[in-house]
């Protein structure tokens, strides 16, 4: 027992220094588990020895722990409400690379398995269960690096949303396929032959896996409906991930050797119980956000612990042919999305780049190989190493392919591009000391600013150069018609003149800028300042109101001064299709993002869960400012 507890610290030691070895592969672009799996491959017993060839084997209680986790998550991936707009796409893409790349995978890898070390000297029949195995598990993608890029660049459009949908049905796909796999490689490598009990069998183990997944889903809506705290919520799940796993061995033990050989696929059945909480419960939002904090450290460890069980021999005599496999792999995907594609009647352009939008591979494939290791001992860690160096290649150069892909069919909304969806923009008249201060603090937060005055002396007064500045001769059509276009959201008029604000304010109405707010000269003029509904701003009543607010609300007011560095309030217009006719409720958006309003036709609607968002409408929302730039992904700009 001394020697197991010794074995766990010093994991657990190594770990936390993998994590930091993550972030500096992470600082210069790499992702984050290759430092993961490079820190445990280091303190393995093929270079620093600091653990034993069967410290895999001894701490596979964590390896099950954390697949049980990252099963979860890929169940929960699965939105049905959210990939139902492009069902057709999806399904067709999903097919063909199924139908194209599983077949011609299996067949390439039967191939190398003449020249692989560790396969070359077996039997045909195993070498045709390595092929089966291994072809269905390159097929993995990985939804978590792909949600990752997608954020990093902003992307947003029929594309992205179609490509993280296939993504996250791909994987479901693989599961169950993988479950069909081991059942058939099972039958080969022990001489069971095919005939209608085998296929009848077969079907009794996906049905069973159903159900488990099922109750296990089941089991979870308990433990997410308990009044407890999300600690012990937390720790609850990760042991019903570990139950499931031990509960599917137990199974295989007890039927071993007997006419009805069960083994209900433990990724599987936990699969299905995170897709039941997501679709079938009301606590989708709870589970998402407690797999969001366990996930980060079950990642580190079963990242770490796979590096572990590394085999640095197998690994660098294999090397050639994980770069052929990543090669045929990288092909075949492409055939299979192209043609996917067509068929759904895309865009010749989305066809043509599809296929680079679906190579990045991480924990499902990994956690599919660790399963066939412990599954067939015959195989063991060399084959996990083979599947391994490929998932490796496909997590450095996927990012990169599908970052690629996302720029070039235009939905990569960079700083740079400055397109009308990604970056507000707002026209400020009159250039003065609040409205240069406006004007900066707008850009900070991200808006791009114009500044324009009718007094020549005004323009000529401001010399910075981080600002656009503009002199106009006259509030008119002629002379605002460079200043305010298609992509204008917003004006902001502060002239000397309130004539000169009213024009300014009807030639924005007209040109269909419906965000504006006017600083009145005279109070008397505000009924017809508002006549196109610009929002009236007194500087003098409006203090006497925030000191008011942060007398009666001084939360809300810290909020408006940003003297509460972690919240902030922002207005977005929906823009995106897919969100049309949804219900609040059922918007997969981060757990602190509140809606405050919902505006439609200059009405102004308190949102519940069962309000239902058109496209066009002006929501108010409250959170952080990173989970609001994923709201914003998700709803519009």
């Amino acid at each position: 027992m001394s020697q197991f507890l010794i074995l766990v610290t010093s994991f657990f030691l190594i770990a936390i220094a993998a994590k930091k070895i993550g972030q500096w592969f992470s600082a210069v672009g790499l992702p984050y588990i290759t430092g993961y799996l490079l820190a445990g491959m280091i303190a393995g017993p093929f270079v620093l020895k600091l653990f034993p060839d069967s410290a895999a084997t001894d701490l596979r209680f964590i390896d099950e722990i954390s697949l049980g986790i990252i099963a979860f998550v890929a169940g929960s991936e699965l939105y049905l409400k959210e990939i139902r707009p492009r069902v057709r796409s999806i399904s067709w893409i999903v097919g063909l690379v199924i139908l194209i790349a599983l077949p011609l995978g299996a067949v390439s890898l039967f191939i190398l398995t003449a020249f692989i070390p560790f396969t070359a000297d077996m039997p045909l029949i195993s070498r045709i269960a390595v092929a089966l195995l291994g072809g269905t598990i390159l097929l993995a993608l990985s939804p978590a690096s792909t949600i990752a890029v997608i954020q990093e660049v902003k992307a947003k459009g029929s594309f992205t949303r179609t490509m993280l949908g296939v993504t996250v049905s791909m994987d479901v796909m693989i599961v169950v396929l993988f479950a069909v796999a081991v059942a058939v490689a099972s039958a080969l490598l022990t001489g069971v032959g095919f005939n209608a009990t085998f296929a009848l069998l077969l079907l009794a183990d996906l049905g069973l896996a159903i159900v488990a997944g099922i109750l296990a889903g089941l089991l979870l809506k308990g433990i997410l409906a308990t009044p407890f705290h999300a600690t012990i919520k937390m720790g609850a799940i990760l042991a019903l991930g570990y139950a499931i796993f031990a509960g599917s061995h137990l199974l295989t033990e007890l039927t071993k050797g007997s006419l009805i050989e069960l083994h209900a696929e433990p990724l599987l059945v936990a699969l299905i119980a995170g897709f039941y909480i997501t679709n079938y419960t009301s606590y989708r939002r709870p589970f998402e956000e407690m797999l969001h904090k366990i996930s980060p450290p079950v990642y580190l460890v079963f990242f770490t612990l796979t590096g572990i069980g590394l085999k640095l021999d197998i690994l660098i005599a294999i090397l050639p042919i994980a770069l052929i496999l990543f090669a045929v792999r990288f092909v075949n995907i492409g055939a299979g999305a192209f043609l996917g594609s067509k068929l759904a009647g895309e865009s010749p352009k989305f066809a043509l780049y599809a296929g680079l939008a679906l190579i990045t591979q991480a924990g499902i494939a990994l956690g599919l190989a660790r399963e066939v290791a412990v599954e067939f001992p015959v195989l063991g860690d060399a084959f996990a190493t083979m599947v391994i160096s490929v998932v490796v290649l496909n997590e450095i150069f996927g990012p990169m392919f599908l970052k690629s892909a996302l720029k070039r069919v235009g939905e990569a909304n960079l700083p740079e591009a400055h397109s009308a969806d990604a970056v507000r923009d707002v026209l400020i008249l009159g250039i003065e000391d609040q409205s240069l201060e406006l004007a900066r603090t707008l850009q900070r937060n991200g808006w791009q600013v114009m500044l324009a005055d009718t007094d020549r002396d005004h323009v000529a007064g401001y010399h910075g150069s981080s600002l656009a500045v503009h002199y106009i001769p006259a509030i008119d059509e002629a002379s605002m018609s460079g200043l305010i276009t298609t992509r204008t959201d917003a004006i902001v008029t502060m002239l000397a003149n309130d004539d000169a604000n009213y024009n300014a304010l009807e030639i924005a109405y007209k040109r269909g800028v419906t965000r504006q707010v006017v600083r009145p000269n005279d109070l008397g003029n505000s009924a017809e300042l508002g006549e196109f509904g610009a929002l009236i701003v007194d500087p003098t009543s409006a203090m006497v109101n925030l000191l008011e607010q942060t007398v009666r609300a001084p939360q809300t007011a810290a909020i408006l001064l940003h003297q509460d560095s972690d919240r902030e309030m922002v207005q977005i217009t929906i823009d995106n299709p897919d969100v049309d006719g949804q219900l609040v409720r059922d918007l997969r958006l981060p757990g602190d993002v509140l809606f405050l309003d919902v505006t439609r036709d200059g009405n102004v609607i308190l949102p519940n869960g069962y309000t239902r968002l058109k496209q066009g409408d002006e929501v108010t929302l409250i959170g952080r400012a990173p989970d609001l730039n994923n709201a914003m992904l998700k709803l519009g700009y």
